[in-house]
């Protein structure tokens, strides 16, 4: 296997053996020991020397149940510290199959407004991937949901990685996006900025094109299928997991009413651990709102190629066409309770939005919460709320204090309650 390293000052790539200290790591194991080994932690998290880490699982790219999930890592620039994000995605089974342990983004371009697009694919005549770097002038400033057709247009069957107009202005509160099955701007690696580092590395789109590749090397198949039969039996049996349980019913969302119940909900700016509009908000409601405009019932699917626990839910529009996926409990208690808000077409906008413009759900709800306990919005008020986030996405002044996290929005708006650990919103 190989760790792929790309320079971003010259658009230039290289394949190294994976030293012996990494050949057992994977994910965010893998991440952090690279950033801790590499990054310098005095460095600026926007500045030349920080470095961005993309690493598969362990046995991502393999049979084994709900392991197409990627770990991004970096020093944060909300947290200042070593920082994972991970998200379920088909790109990291593409990336996995060409024998890439990990893709190291580092330096900068010399033009700090200039984005390119990196296309990895399967070189079969040198049996080894392949990268070539192409300008992505007509990308920036546009939002997800109309970029991301384009670049299937041009590529074909891929599978895209890259950061949206919040992670071109370098937006403590920007994330990585990966597409769902469907083709969506949908999967993120939200938490702790890195949609910023990769902005600040010149980096707009990652395409891979896993053709081709030769696949994950097992060691002991039998072992493997072992293992991978028993967790499947599993999770097909338990009721939060097996279908048409828990999650695949009500969705992650399913916590919602559970969290209300013992006092944990998130409400008003965390000034409350109960919402009496968590019932409207809850994955129950979700279904049956589905229910009721569909007019059948909907389970839900996948986020990513060979999960079987499949809670990625849809909310659907009165007309019954599709507002949003998915409405996870923590887009649902950040963006819902915790800005008084239990309208799930509200919710779902912003959900939407937060996709499109490329923005963390979590620290986005609360920093709207931050604003609203600050006055410039009613706890409760659904369409201000929506109207702050299009701030956020418009680059407007306010926009790009809410932009900069919920500590740095608290400090500049003068509000004390401010839930957040080491610069970053909780959890």
């Amino acid at each position: 296997m190989w760790i792929l390293r790309i320079n971003m000052s010259d658009r230039t790539y290289r394949l190294e053996d994976v030293p012996a200290g990494y050949q057992k790591l994977g994910g965010r194991g893998l991440t952090s020991a690279i950033v801790q080994d590499e990054v310098p932690p005095m460095c600026h998290p926007l500045g030349p020397n920080n470095k961005l880490v993309f690493a598969p699982g362990i046995v991502t790219g393999t049979k084994a149940p709900a392991s197409a999930r990627i770990s991004v890592g970096a020093k944060s620039p909300l947290t200042g510290t070593i920082k994972e994000s991970n998200a379920g995605s088909g790109w990291a089974p593409a990336v996995a199959s060409m024998l890439i342990k990990a893709i190291i983004i580092e330096n900068q371009p010399d033009k700090n407004d200039k984005f390119w697009l990196a296309h990895l694919y399967w070189d079969e005549a040198g049996g080894k991937p392949k990268v070539e770097f192409s300008p992505a002038d007509k990308y920036p400033g546009k939002e997800l949901y109309s970029v991301f057709p384009e670049v299937f247009d041009r590529f074909g069957k891929v599978n895209i990685a890259g950061i949206g107009i919040a992670g071109e202005c370098k937006y403590s509160n920007s994330g990585i996006v990966f597409n769902d099955l469907a083709g969506h701007p949908s999967r993120y690696a939200g938490r702790g900025g890195l949609g910023a580092v990769m902005g600040s590395k010149g980096l707009k789109f990652i395409v891979v094109d896993g053709k081709g590749a030769p696949g994950v090397e097992i060691a002991d198949q039998a072992l493997f299928d072992q293992g991978r039969k028993k967790l499947s039996e599993a999770l097909r049996s338990h009721d939060i997991t097996k279908p048409k349980g828990a999650l695949n019913t009500y969705g992650t969302a399913v916590l919602i009413n559970i969290m209300n119940e013992a006092g944990g909900l998130p409400t008003n700016n965390f000034s409350s651990g109960r919402f009496d509009g968590a019932p409207d908000i809850a994955g129950e409601a979700i279904f049956e709102g589905n229910k009721e405009r569909l007019g059948k019932e909907l389970y839900n699917h996948a986020c990513s190629p060979g999960c079987i626990i499949q809670c990625s839910n849809t909310w659907h529009k009165k007309d019954g066409t599709e507002h949003t996926s998915c409405v996870e409990y923590e887009s649902v208690w950040a963006l819902g309770a915790n800005c008084g808000i239990n309208d799930l077409d509200d919710i779902a906008e912003m959900i939407r939005l937060c996709n499109d413009y490329g923005i963390d759900t979590i620290e986005a709800g609360t920093t709207i919460a931050v604003a609203m306990e600050a006055g410039l919005a009613e706890f409760g008020d659904g369409k201000n709320a929506i109207k702050l986030v299009h701030e956020i996405g418009n680059g407007t002044p306010l926009g790009r204090i809410l932009g900069s996290g919920t500590e740095s929005a608290a400090k500049v708006l003068g509000v004390v309650r401010c839930p957040t650990v080491k610069g970053q919103s909780i959890p």
